[in-house]
């Protein structure tokens, strides 16, 4: 009977044989599969470290601005007519009769002047005139009895034509002194002070016995009128914001008195120059108070509205670079690289800038660009404000 040694086939050499291919088969596949894990984990831990390595940004695209922007300037509001009143005679206050914000109408005595010295420079005119033409009355008289001689040939023509030229003389005279009193008539009667317009009186400078002078050279006036029913608003203007303020254009009064309140006026006249020391165009202009709430003199908070053919585009003041380059701002380009462009400054809002031109509305801005950077340096988005919009699409939004 056979053994269970002798009952067991023999095991073939090419079963073996299948049996290490496979064993090697899988051992390389293991092998190659564990290298390229390996790899794999290389390159994105290089990948990763590279990231890491790039500057975080935070970007913002320019916002366009509203057409009708507007500027905030400081004002000074004046009476529309203002007249210093002096005196056009020496002499002394005799009285005077209306004190500070009293409504005066034109030709109102507000004044009188007591000037004794021109009295009697008037009655010396007068006696003059007078004495002059009694003179001449003399020569008229006395060249009619002379022509009444010369047919008697009594008195020669050459008598008769020194008489007409004496008669002439004193015509002359008779008409200087003549001149001369109505002169002092007309001095006279500026002694009494009256009011050009009607309005109110701003200021009172003199009071009774004040010594006078003549002329408005020596001292203040002795009264202002103003009239206040209208108002001019002076305003200094910037030089590169005149041409958006055009004439006509409407504009917003505030003031201290009127916390909650504003006032509508409209812009008159440019002076069309630049003052050298502060770059700035006065303008005018025309304020309406006819109820006589506004007071000349005060301050005025002026808004203008800007009249602009572009759109303002505006980023954050921190994305602005001022280097030896000069004014950009750091940019980052499609495929995440730094690109720097220069800008020009329209307006400086505080935590805005307005920006003149440099930039697009398609442009992805770095709003706090770190140090060093330099163009074409990699960096990482890691915050994106705003979206990209056209011009047109964002001007429609805004109406």
């Amino acid at each position: 009977m056979p053994t269970e040694a002798e009952t067991r086939k023999p095991v073939s050499r090419r079963k073996l044989g299948i049996f290490g291919v496979v064993a090697v088969v899988g051992a390389l596949t293991l092998v190659v599969t564990g290298i390229r894990a390996r790899e794999d984990t290389n390159v994105k831990l290089k990948e990763w470290t590279d990231d890491q390595a790039a500057p975080a940004v935070a970007v913002v695209y320019p916002d366009p601005g509203a057409l009708t922007a507007s500027l905030d300037l400081p004002g000074r509001l004046e009476a529309y007519y203002r007249a210093p009143i002096f005196a056009r005679v020496n002499g002394y206050v005799k009285s005077w009769n209306a004190d500070i914000g009293a409504r005066v109408k034109a030709g109102d005595v507000i004044a009188e002047i007591d000037a004794p010295d021109l009295d009697q420079q008037l009655l010396q005119a007068r006696a003059d005139l007078t004495n002059q033409q009694a003179s001449a009355k003399l020569s008229e008289v006395t060249l009619a009895r002379r022509k009444t001689l010369i047919a008697s040939n009594f008195v020669s023509m050459q008598e008769i034509d020194e008489r007409t030229a004496d008669l002439s003389n004193k015509n002359a005279a008779v008409n200087s002194s003549q001149a001369n009193v109505e002169r002092l008539e007309a001095l006279a009667g500026y002694k009494k002070i009256t009011v050009p317009f009607d309005g109110i009186v701003t200021a009172r400078n003199t009071d009774v016995g004040a010594l006078i002078n003549a002329g408005g050279g020596s001292g203040p006036p002795m009264f202002i009128i103003s009239d206040i029913k209208k108002l001019r608003v002076y305003v200094n203007v910037p030089q590169n914001y005149v041409p958006s303020v055009k004439i006509g254009a409407k504009a917003k009064i505030a003031v201290p008195e009127y916390l909650t309140r504003a006032f509508e006026a409209t812009v008159e006249a440019s002076a069309q120059s630049v003052d050298v020391n502060s770059g700035t165009t006065q303008m005018q202009l025309g304020l309406d108070n006819s109820a006589g709430e506004l007071m000349p003199g005060g301050f005025a908070n002026v808004k203008l509205v800007l009249q602009r053919e572009g759109v303002p585009l505006h980023i954050p003041a921190s994305a602005l670079i001022f280097d030896q380059k000069g004014l950009r701002v750091a940019t980052v380009t499609p495929d995440n690289k730094i690109l720097f462009k220069p800008v020009t400054i329209a307006r400086d809002l505080g935590r805005d800038i307005e920006l003149a031109g440099g930039v697009t509305v398609e442009d992805r801005v770095i709003s706090t660009p770190p140090d060093g950077i330099v163009d074409g340096d990699p960096v990482r988005v890691v915050s994106t404000k705003g979206r990209p919009a056209t011009a047109t699409a964002k001007q429609g939004e805004k109406g």
